[in-house]
């Protein structure tokens, strides 16, 4: 099913995503990669507050390459996923609602997805070009040193996505393969 939402996403349109959905996302998302991610983790442990807030935003896996000319970015396909396993529960907790990637994610991701009625979405790896024709500007909000690993703030016109891990646990990736196996 196609399905248009508004960044931030509200807690509702989470809940009535689908695994398998085919998403358009239009209005604000984050990038945040590893080493962002690692710092947003240490100022948590510092009771610091973090440079973005967390509730009902998407954050996107992906570091950019450098803009030509006329463009707000360069290529912007997604990173796997996996690497920010240890730092996303404490996110969804604060109230992150949906993360964008690609690859699996692990239990305690799974968990926390459902525990929060979260949702984690797949860009299409491989389609950084054409991805980064649905950003209309971008932003560096914090951690300028990292450079394409800082935390942007990100315009987005119709973002296409894959709803993979739905806020009722329904994963994508394992229906999908448990279907192609009985064929």
């Amino acid at each position: 099913m196609d399905r248009h939402v508004n960044a931030p996403m509200s807690a509702e349109d989470a809940k009535s995503l689908k695994a398998g959905d085919y998403v358009y996302i239009t209005g604000t998302i984050y990038t945040a990669r590893d080493a962002a991610h690692k710092r947003m983790q240490e100022a948590l442990d510092r009771g610091e507050e973090l440079p973005l807030e967390m509730k009902n935003n998407l954050i996107y896996y992906m570091g950019p390459s450098p803009a030509r000319e006329g463009r707000p970015i360069g290529s912007a396909g997604p990173t796997t996923a996996s690497r920010m396993d240890k730092y996303a529960p404490a996110l969804l907790d604060l109230g992150l609602i949906g993360m964008i990637g690609k690859g699996k994610r692990s239990q305690a991701v799974k968990d926390a997805i459902v525990r929060n009625g979260a949702v984690y979405f797949a860009a299409v790896g491989g389609a950084g070009a054409l991805l980064s024709k649905s950003i209309q500007s971008s932003e560096v909000i914090a951690y300028e040193d990292l450079g394409t690993e800082a935390i942007r703030r990100l315009t987005v016109k119709d973002f296409p996505v894959i709803v993979v891990i739905d806020a009722e646990g329904n994963n994508l990736y394992e229906t999908a393969t448990a279907a192609y196996c009985k064929e």
